[in-house]
C-alpha cells in the first residue's frame, strides 16, 4: 500500500484508560487485540464496504477496521449513528463540531459512502503529516496521520510522543495494533 505496512509499525497497544472500557486487566498490545477481537463479528458486517474503500485509497482494509473499532466498536456504541455525544457521526467518526473538525456528515452511518469520507479525512492527514514531518519514514507519517485523525495534524510534535495529545494519549499506538490484529487474526 502506497502509505506504508501497518505490520512494519511498532506501537505500545493501548492504555490502562483505553482497556478499561472493557474492563481489562491489563493494557498494551495484548488489550488491544482483544478489543479488536470483541468487535470482530460485528465488523464483519462491513467486510465488502472496508475492502473496496480500502482499495480506492490505497488504505489498508485492516487500519480502516481498527478505527472503526477504536471510534464505535464498529457500531457497537452509537446512537442512531452518532457518537462523541453528538459530535462525531458514524462508523470511523467524522467531527462534525463546529469547533472541532467541522465536516458535514456524509452518507447513512453505516454506508460506504460515509466509509469514503472518513477515509479521505485519513489520507488528508497522513499528507500533512508527510508535508510537515518529510524525514519521518513512511511507516512513521503513517502513525503520525493516525494521531492525527483522531486530533489534528497541528497536535502531532514527535515521533517519540506521538499520542501525547490524543484521545487516552495512545490513539495510534492503539489502532496500529488492532490494524496488526485485523491484519492477522480477522480477515481483513
Amino acid at each position: 500500500m502506497g502509505y506504508g505496512n501497518i505490520m512494519a509499525i511498532e506501537t505500545t497497544g493501548a492504555s490502562m484508560q483505553t482497556a478499561q472500557q472493557d474492563r481489562l486487566p491489563n493494557s498494551g498490545v495484548s488489550a488491544s487485540h482483544q478489543m479488536a477481537k470483541t468487535d470482530v463479528d460485528r465488523m464483519k458486517n462491513y467486510k465488502s464496504k472496508i475492502n473496496k474503500v480500502g482499495a480506492k485509497y490505497g488504505i489498508a482494509p485492516a487500519l480502516i477496521a481498527a478505527i472503526i473499532s477504536r471510534e464505535s466498536r464498529a457500531g457497537n456504541c452509537l446512537d442512531g449513528g452518532w457518537g462523541d455525544h453528538g459530535n462525531a457521526w458514524g462508523l470511523m467518526q467524522v467531527d462534525v463540531n463546529p469547533k472541532g473538525g467541522g465536516h458535514t456528515a456524509r452518507g447513512g452511518w453505516d454506508s460506504e459512502e460515509h466509509l469514503c469520507q472518513a477515509t479521505e479525512i485519513l489520507v488528508h492527514f497522513i499528507g500533512r503529516i508527510r508535508n510537515n514531518f518529510s524525514s519521518w519514514s513512511v511507516e512513521e507519517q503513517l502513525k503520525g496521520g493516525i494521531a492525527a485523525y483522531n486530533m489534528g495534524d497541528g497536535k502531532v510534535h514527535s515521533i517519540q510522543n506521538v499520542d501525547e495529545n490524543t484521545t487516552g494519549k495512545d490513539y495510534s499506538n492503539d489502532v496500529v495494533a488492532r490494524a496488526q490484529w485485523y491484519k492477522n487474526q480477522g480477515g481483513f
